[in-house]
This record gives structure tokens, C-alpha cells and sequence, in this order.
């Protein structure tokens, strides 16, 4: 699971190094400009795939596969509703809005409504793969789909390579490599479906129709759409704050911004993996009965997220003044790299902890908890932390704002914990019997 999750993180980096070093720093910025605008569409593409993967499976584990695939049939009709709403949203109002964010720089806005229109106008295509990508992992298709994860993500990165360097195609060749990569997925998907005669045939999506129960589709595909949406909203209120006191060197700022997120973004991938994975392994066994096995689990989960965030904020931090170089040539654009990096690893290495704990309380059925481990820095102490000191602080010092969400978000998860443990200890929920197993 790391190694299929790292390939997505990866890839956005080997993406950034192609535009930094064959394209230049105004590509990546206009790219790293954009960033808020991909955000949202992978939001609402997992907010109808997740939403229907949950019934989907539930039907299928109960043997209702008619139902199943009439929940199949009718969240095509959601997608292909969406993706044109954002579509023609984005037609109206994307390029005005870039052009006020962009803060003169015409050229980089430019970039990036070019940048977006293409995946924008490829949304269908999209949500479609992710749709039958999560159809088909519910239907017992997870090695395939492993396999299928790196070889689009590996087309991806030479496609995008063959575009930008070799066409000289610049942005638009980033979004047309991963428009193609993507479309390659979905014929593939569809091709496994047409053969697999387990799977539920490609004929119920003319036998069913492709609306109804769009309600319960997007309720419970909300949750995982609104962290996405979360980094969206972050990334904006950086871009809007760097806008508002960043100066002269703004396109600077925002490319080695752009640099730095998609960095801690592939690191992020291989903790995503084990938070889902002890996710996984603490719900069977809190079901089971089995409270030492999940305890353990827990443990021994805190621990690995610990120590590799520990050994990544160290190794980061010893290069960060030269890091910026791995993807662009341009010396003021490696120097912002190194000022951002620096103040946002302040307290990163109790970043992956966090998002363990997150996960095990999801695991034992508490979602409040989670939700407030994972909701709370992105939607309020970030941006509100971003706005004061973008108000009170020199330009350069607005980075700080990320470790003191850190700080409010560890002290909630601590405390959070303590008063799950004391629940415990007199057997109220979660690990209630750990007392009892010592």
C-alpha cells in the first residue's frame, strides 16, 4: 500500500522537477498556482467514488448485486453531473479569479488557466476511473488495482516527460500527460470488466438508471472529500496571504511553495499507508474481541510514525538549503525553499502520530475525534494562523503559522488520548479491556 500511495506523491514530484529545470520557475509556479483548483477536483472525484465504493461493497457483501449495481449504474450519472457542474464553473469564473490572484503576473496566470482548463475539460474522464478503480477493489480486485496504480502513474511520468521536454509543450503537456494516463486507466478498467466474469457486467449500466440515491452517495462520501478539500483551502489562503505581503518576488514564493508541498506531500504518502493499514488492523481485531492485538497495533503504529518523521524532518532540514536545486535552477526560487521547509518541519515529526490516532479512533467507531484531529488544522487553526500573522508578521515569516497549528493540533490529540485511556481503564470504549489483558 506505501509503495502504490508513494508512486501518486512521486509523481507530482518528478512533475515539478521536469517543469522547474526544462520549462523554468514561472511553469512551476503557475503549476503550484493551480494547486487549489486540483485539489478540488480530486475532492468531488473521491466524494462520488468514495460515497459509492461504501455502498457498493455492502450490497456486495450482503449478495445484493442487483442493488449494487444499480448504485454502480447510478453514481455514473453523478459523476458525469459533477464534473460538468465544476466544468462549467470553472469556464465562468476560473480565469477572472486567476487573473486577481495572480497579482499581475499575467504570464503565470495565463499558465494556469491553461493548466487547468485541460484537466478541468478531462474532469469526466477522471471521476469515471476513479469510480470503476474503487468498484473494482470492492469487488475483490486490490492486487490488480496495486499493479494498475503503477503502471498509469509510471505512463504518467513518461508521458509527461515526452510533452514537456521533448514537444516542448510546457504546462499543458503536464495536464495532457495526466489527462491521457488517466484515460488509459479507465479503457483498461473497462477492459478487466468486459473480461472478469465476476465482476459485475459493463450491460448493467444500460439496464439501470443513472440516477437516484445521489443523497447517500454524497453523505458518505463527504468525509474523505472534505480533507481534500481541506489542503485546497489551505493552499488558497497561502496564495491569497503571499498575494497580500509577499512583494515583488511573488511568482518566487508561490513556485518554491509549490516545491515544498509537493515534497511533504510524498513524504505524506507512505504515513497515509500506515494510518489505513492500522486503521485496518485495529477494527478487525477491536471486533473481534481481540483489544491486546489492537492495542499493540497502536502502539507499534505511534512508534514507526514517530521515528520516521523524526528521521525525515532531520534529513530534510540538513538539506534544505540546497533542496531546491532538485528542481529548479533559479537561486532565489531555492533560497524561499529552504526559508518556507525550515519553519513548516518545526514540529512535523508529531505529524504522522497525529494522523495514526486519527485513524484509530476512526477504527473503534469515535469519527468525532477524527474528525476533529483532521478537520480542525485545515478548515480553522491553519488559515486563521495564516491571516494573523500575514497580518502582524513580516512577509517571510508567515511559515510560522504552520508549526503553531502543529502545536494546537498535538495538544488536542494528547489530550484526546489521555481521556480515551482513562475511558478505557473503566471500560467505557475503545481499549476497554486493556487493564484487564495486562
Amino acid at each position: 500500500m506505501a509503495f502504490v500511495m508513494g508512486m501518486g506523491g512521486l509523481l507530482n514530484v518528478v512533475d515539478a522537477a521536469f517543469l522547474g529545470h526544462y520549462v523554468g520557475a514561472t511553469a512551476l509556479a503557475a503549476v503550484s498556482f493551480s494547486f487549489p483548483g486540483v485539489m478540488v477536483l480530486i475532492a468531488f472525484g473521491s466524494l462520488v467514488g468514495g460515497g459509492m465504493s461504501s455502498i457498493f461493497a455492502r450490497h456486495l457483501g450482503a449478495g445484493d448485486r442487483t442493488f449494487a449495481a444499480a448504485i454502480f449504474a447510478s453514481a455514473h450519472g453523478l459523476c458525469l453531473l459533477v464534473s460538468f457542474g465544476l466544468a462549467a464553473t470553472f469556464f465562468i469564473a476560473g480565469p477572472l479569479l486567476l487573473e486577481g490572484l495572480a497579482k499581475e503576473n499575467a504570464e503565470m496566470a495565463e499558465l494556469a488557466s491553461t493548466y487547468l482548463l485541460i484537466l478541468v475539460a478531462g474532469a469526466p474522464i477522471q471521476f469515471l476511473m476513479n469510480l470503476h478503480a474503487d468498484a473494482a477493489r470492492s469487488e475483490g480486485r486490490a492486487g490488480f488495482m496495486a499493479v494498475l496504480s503503477v503502471g498509469v502513474t509510471g505512463a504518467n511520468i513518461v508521458l509527461n516527460y515526452a510533452l514537456i521536454v521533448g514537444l516542448h509543450l510546457g504546462v499543458a503537456g503536464s495536464a495532457w500527460g495526466t489527462l491521457i494516463a488517466q484515460a488509459l486507466g479507465l479503457l483498461l478498467l473497462l477492459e478487466l470488466r468486459r473480461r472478469d466474469a465476476l465482476l459485475l457486467p459493463l450491460s448493467s449500466l444500460r439496464r439501470f438508471a443513472w440516477w437516484g440515491n445521489w443523497r447517500a452517495i454524497l453523505a458518505l462520501g463527504l468525509p474523505l472529500s472534505l480533507s481534500f478539500i481541506g489542503m485546497a483551502l489551505v493552499s488558497a489562503v497561502v496564495i491569497a496571504a503571499v498575494n497580500w505581503s509577499g512583494g515583488a518576488d511573488y511568482a518566487a514564493t508561490i513556485a518554491a511553495y509549490g516545491i515544498v508541498t509537493r515534497i511533504l506531500g510524498f513524504a505524506f504518502m507512505p504515513l497515509m499507508a500506515l494510518a489505513l493499514a492500522t486503521q485496518t488492523i485495529v477494527g478487525t481485531n477491536s471486533g473481534a474481541g481481540l483489544h491486546t492485538r489492537s492495542n499493540h497495533a497502536l502502539i507499534c503504529a505511534l512508534a514507526l510514525a514517530f521515528g520516521y518523521c523524526l528521521l525525515l524532518e532531520l534529513a530534510l532540514l540538513a538539506v534544505s538549503g540546497s533542496l531546491g536545486f532538485s528542481f529548479v535552477d533559479d537561486a532565489q526560487v531555492v533560497s524561499r525553499v529552504g526559508l518556507i521547509i525550515r519553519p513548516m518541519l518545526t514540529f512535523y515529526l508529531f505529524s504522522g502520530p497525529v494522523l495514526v490516532l486519527a485513524m484509530y479512533f476512526q477504527a473503534i467507531g469515535q469519527p468525532g475525534r477524527t474528525a476533529a484531529l483532521m478537520l480542525l488544522k485545515p478548515f480553522i487553526l491553519v488559515p486563521l494562523a495564516i491571516f494573523l500573522f500575514a497580518s502582524f508578521a513580516k512577509p517571510m515569516e508567515l511559515w510560522f503559522a504552520f508549526p503553531v497549528a502543529d502545536v494546537v493540533i498535538m495538544i488536542l490529540a494528547t489530550a484526546l488520548f489521555l481521556r480515551h485511556v482513562v475511558a478505557a481503564n473503566h471500560g467505557e470504549n475503545g481499549i476497554e479491556h486493556r487493564k484487564g489483558a495486562a
